[in-house]
């Protein structure tokens, strides 16, 4: 019995010294960190955190690191985790456009799940995925979430609300076929009960139509198509249940309609007149502007069978849309980073940063857009969009200063999430 008795105990010594020991603390040593809210760099900082919040920041030497998991970032520049309010996770750019029109649900959650890793790894913690079919994005988020899979936070809008016929439906089917989208609602009550399904099965934001589109069949990219009664249904459901809700909206009449029915946030935002500028203002409604992607789809759209019809309709809004961002940046109004990923690859956000400061911001309001300013309109202020004690730590970095150099943010070397480190190199 004693020979038993001191093989156990000496059994249990082993694997006792061969489990590793994990810190129940980080500390994050870096040469600078980004103040969003202040605007300016920090110079030699520690950023502890605890489980998933931050808890201190202080220069370096000022926090005990015993028993703590020591990351040094030398070089590098912290910056709050990206926040992209405008992706579609299940779309593959380089796929062909109108064979992809017959993925089944199946296989783009399985994209969505590819290209969710994608984007986490790029530097972004949090992102808005306006419209998917088959609840698949509901899915992959809810994965995320229980740890299953590595990718952002999502907000998922399910299907996308619009009327027979229009940018939100299947046009591409022929009529004998019968196909419409899961999103498709005419009347303010039907929106109503659409929007209702959608919180139903899972969605935490919803997005309506509220004009044509480039990549629909058979819809002008300008003129509305929601009425603005069936905009207001849609955002007063949404608001009532506690979610906020987006427009995608290229003309200026559905944009001016669409703000004037309550929504949160304008998508694309191309033929913005100086009323609808001023609505915008006036109603704190946030702008999405996708000032990047017009570049691959001129460049490769076609190589990847895009049809004549969008590649037309993307060049008559490009340069109006830029236009537009341009405006409405030097007015002051509210913007959000958005990217409309997937239609340009998924990973490459982050060149849409130098592009914005092309068309009018400052690097740091650029930045904040994909920060402060994102969390603000998910409601999350209190706890994304910067690193402050307090706070989710959502932490990427990048070599050098992003103030001075926005295509740094196109190539993150360190990435965390929830507290837990995705990437570092």
């Amino acid at each position: 019995m004693k020979i038993i008795t001191n093989i156990v105990f000496g059994l249990i010594l082993f694997l006792v010294s061969t489990i590793p020991v994990f810190a129940k603390q980080i500390l994050i040593n870096a040469d600078a960190m980004l103040d969003v809210a202040a605007g300016k760099t920090i110079k030699n900082v520690s950023v502890l955190i605890d489980d998933k919040r931050i808890v201190k920041i202080s220069k370096q030497g000022e926090i005990d690191s015993a028993n703590t998991q020591v990351i040094d970032l030398k070089g590098m520049t912290l910056v709050p985790g990206l926040m992209d309010m405008h992706v579609h996770l299940t779309g593959d750019a380089g796929d062909n456009f109108l064979a992809a029109k017959g993925n089944s649900v199946p296989r783009v959650t399985v994209k969505a799940v590819k290209n969710a890793k994608t984007t986490l790894m790029a530097g972004f913690t949090s992102v808005r995925n306006l419209g998917a079919k088959g609840y698949s994005v509901i899915g992959v988020r809810d994965g995320i979430n229980a740890g299953e899979i590595p990718g952002p936070r999502i907000w998922a809008a399910g299907y996308s609300v619009g009327v027979t016929g229009g940018h939100c439906d299947d046009n591409f089917s022929p009529p004998e076929a019968k196909s419409l989208s899961g999103g498709v609602a005419d009347g303010p009550w039907l929106v109503r009960a659409k929007v209702r399904e959608n919180i139903k099965y899972g969605a935490n934001t919803i997005k309506v139509c509220a004009t044509g589109g480039v990549f629909s069949k058979g819809t002008k990219v300008g003129i509305q198509q929601l009425t603005e009664n069936e905009i207001r249904a849609a955002v007063d459901e949404a608001h009532m249940r506690g979610l906020i809700a987006a427009a995608h909206a290229h003309g200026t009449s559905g944009i001016k309609a669409a703000i004037r029915a309550g929504i949160d946030s304008i998508e694309h935002c191309s033929f913005m007149d100086e009323e609808a500028i001023q609505l915008a203002l006036d109603n704190n409604t946030y702008l999405s502007c996708d000032i990047y992607n017009t570049e691959y789809t001129l460049a490769f759209g076609e190589a990847n069978g895009v049809p004549e019809e969008n590649i037309n309709k993307e060049k008559l809004v490009s340069k109006a849309q830029r236009d537009s961002f341009r405006r409405a940046v030097k007015a002051g109004a509210k913007m959000v980073f958005g990217s409309d990923a997937a239609i340009y690859p998924h990973g490459d956000n982050g060149k849409q940063f130098s592009r914005m400061v092309k068309f009018g911001m400052t690097p740091l309001q650029a930045i904040q857009a994909a920060t402060i300013n994102s969390a603000t309109l998910l409601q999350q202020e209190e706890q994304l969009g910067q690193i402050k004690e307090g706070f989710l730590a959502d932490i990427i970095a990048v070599k050098g200063n992003p103030l001075e150099d926005t295509t740094l943010l196109e190539s993150v070397s360190f990435v965390m999430k929830d507290g837990v480190v995705y990437k570092i190199k």
